[in-house]
């Protein structure tokens, strides 16, 4: 059991690449025993023969990649306009997906929501100040301010502001009867 495990820990656990790199990557291997001489030169041979297709679909794709840009170049297509073309596909895409149409429906529903909320907060607070303005407190503060407003500034038919009376106040008289102000008689 013993030289079963040191053969077991003496391979490798490394696997296989898979492509070009692997034939290169991976040393020579012993002959199976299995294969014979002539079957280990026809796997040689297919192998390269492999690596030739694939060297020549290579080519063979860089020239076709080549074609496809003289094409492009032709018709007037550049990268910028290849972009233009990507973003709206996939924005079309995208706006006909199952997640857009749930979730464009969602805030449309939240939308309508949030404009009732706002009306309705809004008509709230209109008809609360319009309580406030018709209640007998405001009314009198209203008529209160209203009387003051009067009694400061009243004009009489002059244009001249006057008194409850009609009379012109004492300031104004004086100030009407000594005439413009001269710089020998400075204003009081």
């Amino acid at each position: 059991m013993e030289g079963e495990e040191k053969g077991f820990q003496e391979q490798p656990d490394s696997v296989a690449e898979m492509g070009e790199d692997a034939v290169t990557s991976v040393g020579p291997s012993p002959l199976p025993p299995a294969m014979t001489e002539e079957e280990r030169q026809e796997l040689q041979e297919e192998l390269a023969k492999v690596e030739d297709e694939i060297q020549t679909l290579s080519q063979v794709l860089a020239a076709k990649e080549r074609q496809l840009a003289d094409i492009k170049r032709k018709l007037g297509i550049t990268p910028l306009n290849e972009l233009k073309q990507n973003i709206t596909k996939t924005w079309q895409e995208v706006t006909t997906s199952t997640a857009y149409r749930r979730t464009s429906e969602t805030l449309s529903q939240a939308s309508l929501k949030a404009t009732a909320a706002f009306s309705n907060m809004g008509s709230a607070i209109s008809k609360k100040l319009e309580d406030v303005r018709n209640a007998p407190t405001f009314k009198s503060f209203e008529e209160k301010v209203e009387t003051l407003k009067t009694k400061i500034t009243p004009t009489g038919p002059t244009g001249a502001p006057t008194n409850q009376d009609g009379s012109i106040p004492e300031t104004t008289e004086s100030l009407i009867s000594e005439g413009p102000p001269t710089q020998d008689a400075p204003m009081q």
